[in-house]
């Protein structure tokens, strides 16, 4: 196991293209990082930098305190795990798993034994003989897995191992693979772009965005507190909803000429900024009260144990979330009240405004 450090770390590609821009970035020994972003922002090659498979245009990559920015990716002693697998068709499940320990000359009787024990701890013990193409998805995954553990690597770089899963068993493997790694300790990085698996997985996340880091922190930190109007509309399964705000004094936010309570912010009195709260944190009603945007609701959506309602008024379109057993008709009037203590402001460039970056 080993800490990952990256400095300045750039990649352009020809053309001028730049994926990575100088991004300074710490994993610990032992964390389960994610790598998340919407597509092309540069975290899979980020992750293949780290690796060794794109060589960075500049910066430096060390794995375990050693700078391993110019060895060649057999010699960075990681392990990668594809979004397809890479499994050999014609190879079977064991000799997949023991096909690392080959390349480093490893003697078949041990390789063989390694190979055995790892495919037992996760629960592949019967499937050895077998080819990747007579398993399932998710036992193809496991055996990608178990060839990266048999390789016994200081870290496991991880590139969207559960995007070809169905919803029921990437929900499975998730839990699989938060259990595998805290039981290993190993340091896992771990590139996807589904929100609600870098939020449920990771210990700390970097969202990312054109190639720079836009705010790194914890799944709590992440969500409650996005650091700039980017991070706060890409996380959250519901977006976070975004309004055109002024500042009236008496600690309260003019939106769609509704004052809206915010608690003490230190914003002058005019100052133009964006009110920021999350569905999840707006109480809904159907009589007027202060402090609450009004709206028709134009859109009811199921969410299972609640349901998601859109409400378009002066302010623009505001989405809250309901409880499942409340009645919202279509076309009737609606009230969206936000919970003061759950509000976020932004100012003109798009960054969060102070104390709202403070826990609370």
């Amino acid at each position: 196991m080993a800490a990952i450090e990256l400095a300045a770390l750039s990649k352009v590609y020809p053309g001028g293209v730049t994926a990575l821009d100088a991004v300074d970035l710490t994993i610990a020994d032992g964390e389960f990082f994610a790598l998340l972003g919407p597509s092309g922002c540069g975290k899979t090659t980020l992750l293949r930098t780290i690796a060794g498979l794109e060589e960075a245009t500049g910066g430096a990559v060390r794995i375990g305190g050693d700078d391993v920015t110019a060895l060649p990716p057999g010699r960075r002693d990681v392990a990668m795990v594809f979004q397809d697998y890479a499994l050999f068709p014609h190879m079977s499940v064991s000799d997949n798993i023991a096909y690392p320990l080959r390349i480093k000359k490893v003697a078949g009787a041990e390789r063989r034994a390694k190979a055995a024990e790892t495919a037992e701890a996760l629960g592949l013990g019967g499937l050895l003989e077998r080819r990747p193409g007579q398993l399932s998805g998710g036992q193809q995954q496991r055996v990608a897995l178990a060839r990266a553990m048999a390789y016994r690597p200081r870290a496991f770089l991880l590139d969207e191992p559960l995007s070809n899963l169905d919803a029921r068993m990437r929900l499975e493997a998730r839990t699989f693979l938060k259990r595998l790694q805290r039981e290993l300790r190993v340091t896992c990085v771990f590139v996807t772009h589904d929100q609600a698996e870098a939020l449920a997985l990771a210990d700390r996340i970097a969202v990312l965005d054109d190639g720079r880091v836009r705010q790194i922190g914890t799944p709590a930190e992440v969500f409650r507190r996005p650091a700039n109007t980017f991070v706060a509309s890409f996380i959250g399964s519901t977006p976070m909803n975004l309004l055109d705000g002024v500042v009236t004094g008496d600690g309260r936010i003019g939106v769609g000429g509704v004052p809206l309570p915010a608690g003490e912010h230190g914003l002058p009195d005019g100052e133009r900024v964006t009110f920021a709260v999350r569905p999840e944190y707006l109480g809904y009603g159907t009589e007027p009260v202060a402090g609450a945007l009004p709206g028709r609701v134009t859109v009811v959506e199921n969410l299972g144990s609640a349901q998601l309602v859109t409400l378009d008024g002066d302010a623009g379109s505001v989405q809250v979330v309901v409880d499942e057993d409340v009645p919202v008709p279509l076309g009737t009037t609606g009230y969206a009240a936000p919970r003061p203590e759950r509000v976020l402001l932004y100012r003109g460039d798009g960054e969060l405004a102070a104390p709202h970056g403070v826990e609370r």
